[in-house]
């Protein structure tokens, strides 16, 4: 077990007080609940900084890190779904947990092939990730901030992010599509 891995753990691990604290009947829970996703998204980006430079790099890593990434975004895209059920916040919930589907049935059936790296993660990939980090932290702590509608910013980007999350999907897809077109016996080898 090393650094990077801990942090991914705690993240995971951060999920159930995210929960209790989004739900909890007092009135300042709710900052609470953004204060702990907001803890879990600086691990996400703390752990891959931290598992490159201290050279900690690890299959176990590589294999939580994203798992732990699309727990804490589809959570909180629930909850906030169940909060607040209008179509205006279901479809971008719906294209931002479809595009994790997606993808990760991309790089999975990738790697089947042999192509994973067709599909490793972008600089797009990383910027939609930061645009729902910051949707979702607003829309959690939804109070006004200095006269500011936290929550309607938050929606305003939780739309941002899911047109990167579509933008992100179809470059992958059209990475991937040759690979994904091929007839099954032009992969066999002669």
């Amino acid at each position: 077990m090393n650094i990077p891995n801990s942090l991914t753990l705690l993240r995971i691990a951060l999920i159930p007080c995210f929960i209790a604290l989004f739900w909890a009947p007092a009135a300042w829970t709710h900052l609470a609940a953004a204060a702990v996703f907001g803890l879990a998204a600086i691990t996400d980006w703390l752990d891959g900084y931290l598992a490159r430079r201290l050279d900690q790099t690890s299959p176990l890593g590589a294999f939580l890190d994203p798992v732990a990434d699309k727990l804490i975004v589809a959570v909180a895209l629930i909850l906030l779904l169940q909060r607040d059920p209008r179509i205006a916040i279901a479809l971008p919930v719906a294209v931002i947990i479809g595009r994790e589907i997606t993808v990760s049935a991309l790089r999975e059936w990738m790697a089947e092939l042999g192509a994973r790296k067709a599909v490793a993660v972008s600089g797009l990939g990383k910027i939609k990730t930061t645009a729902q980090m910051i949707a979702l932290l607003l829309m959690i702590a939804r109070e006004a901030w200095l006269g500011l509608p936290i929550y309607a910013l938050g929606v305003v980007a939780l739309y941002i992010a899911a047109a990167l999350t579509l933008w992100s999907m179809v470059l992958y897809l059209r990475a991937a599509w040759p690979a994904l077109t091929d007839a099954p016996d032009a992969r066999r080898p002669p």
